[in-house]
């Protein structure tokens, strides 16, 4: 599993029906395409649920590299690219996912964490509670799957879930480190693919 997101943040006065727009018109481009586990349309609104920004933050989770490869260098994005300008892709080589105990609902909101992989940690126990983390955090009501990966390059470890309802994304996304994003769509072709549990 191999995970990916870009963010474009906004003016503050954008309008974000463009983007809500955008996802209705396009987002069914990738229902079906080939390598790609899930791509949720991830956005946040400057003043609603802690959001200090509007923005449009897809993130991603591929059960193959080339997929992933096909869509940057040979498909949407570069629509995308054309429309907004070429942001930064971000990329965590996976290290959980797990279905959610709301697995089988619909996902309203997804929250991403970021944290440091902190110095002189023994790697593979920082790996295990990940993994671990990823499963006590899918057992959570609401959640309707969670994944965690790593950039080495920045050794920064992302925590991923998907919610079927506001409050519990929220509560979830409590104590600093936490975002939350509204999910205007989601393609999921290949959720089914994604292995569970950890990814070595």
């Amino acid at each position: 599993m191999h995970a990916m997101q870009y963010e474009m943040t906004l003016p503050a006065d954008y309008g974000m029906d463009v983007i809500r727009d955008r996802v209705a018109r396009l987002g069914h481009l990738l229902d079906d395409w080939g390598g790609l586990g899930l791509k949720a349309y991830l956005m946040r609104e400057r003043g609603v649920d802690g959001s200090p920004v509007n923005q449009y933050g897809p993130f991603y989770l591929w059960h193959t590299v080339e997929g992933m490869n096909s869509f940057l260098f040979g498909g949407p994005f570069q629509g995308l690219v054309d429309d907004f300008g070429r942001p930064v892709v971000r990329q965590w080589t996976g290290l959980a996912y797990e279905e959610g105990r709301a697995a089988d609902t619909a996902a309203a909101f997804a929250v991403r964490r970021r944290t440091p992989v902190p110095e002189g940690v023994e790697l593979a126990e920082f790996a295990e509670e990940a993994v671990n983390g990823t499963r006590r955090l899918a057992d959570q009501d609401g959640v309707v799957l969670a994944a965690a990966g790593v950039d080495t390059g920045r050794w920064e470890l992302v925590r991923f879930s998907l919610w079927s309802h506001r409050e519990a994304a929220v509560s979830a996304a409590s104590g600093g480190d936490g975002e939350v994003f509204q999910v205007l769509h989601l393609s999921q072709p290949g959720r089914k693919a994604l292995s569970p549990g950890r990814q070595w």
